[in-house]
């Protein structure tokens, strides 16, 4: 008779959205061992929106990770001068990854960083796009440096590296936020998990905002204190 599968081989599939760089695709050895920490197999998407979202059907979370600046003007902003792009197939995946979301309520979904940027602008919310101009402790968020957070999704230190952040989160929730009032965290409302978070959880150790989350994406009836 057939051999019993292994719990490795029912793993759930984590659809990790990639960076784009210098031709190639590219995600972090920290995350992809953050998600196997968790207990899920990550499956690191192709650049090729279609592609992507062919193998996203197949899969049972999603992760929508960091990189560098969004190009402004699809949500009707002109880009800041200063801004260090991505690459616009990087955008255009993003951007289709979380329109496909309206197609698929229940997938558990985690944007980190410029993932959460773009899930908030999605959304309608809007963007400081040069922390400096508006906040004294933007240094703060730079170089991954600990600083604390408090909301709805728990309280702790965590650790960034962000040159911008929401200024609003449209029609998401906002469940988390620095002493400064940058939003930290948010998340839709009417979906059972789908959050934001503007910190790196893989990079914070076994932590309850840190691996934690990664545990909570694929398990979404955990609390979240």
């Amino acid at each position: 008779m057939p051999n019993s599968p292994t719990p490795q081989q029912n793993r759930p599939l984590v659809a990790v959205g990639p960076d784009i760089r210098d031709g190639r695709v590219r995600v972090s050895a920290a995350l992809m061992g953050a998600i196997d920490a968790a207990g899920g197999a990550g499956i690191i998407l192709p650049p090729d929106p279609t592609s992507a979202l062919q193998v996203l059907d197949r899969c049972d979370a999603l992760i929508l990770t960091g990189g560098d600046d969004p190009r402004m003007e699809p949500f009707g902003v002109q880009t800041d001068a200063r801004a260090v792009l991505v690459h616009p197939d990087r955008q255009a995946l993003d951007l289709a990854l979380i329109a496909s979301l309206e197609e698929r309520p229940t997938l558990p979904v985690l944007a980190i960083c410029l993932g959460m940027q773009y899930l908030g602008l999605a959304a309608g919310g809007t963007l400081h796009q040069h922390l400096p101009d508006v906040l004294d402790s933007a240094a703060e968020h730079l170089d991954n440096t600990r600083h604390p957070v408090e909301g709805a999704i728990g309280s702790g230190h965590v650790v960034s590296h962000h040159r911008q952040a929401l200024e609003s989160a449209g029609s998401m929730d906002v469940i988390a936020r620095s002493p400064d009032g940058v939003i930290e965290a948010i998340c839709h409302g009417d979906r059972p998990w789908v959050r934001g978070v503007q910190w790196h959880p893989e990079r914070m150790g076994d932590t309850p905002l840190g691996r934690g989350l990664f545990r909570r994406l694929l398990r979404p009836q955990v609390s979240e204190a």
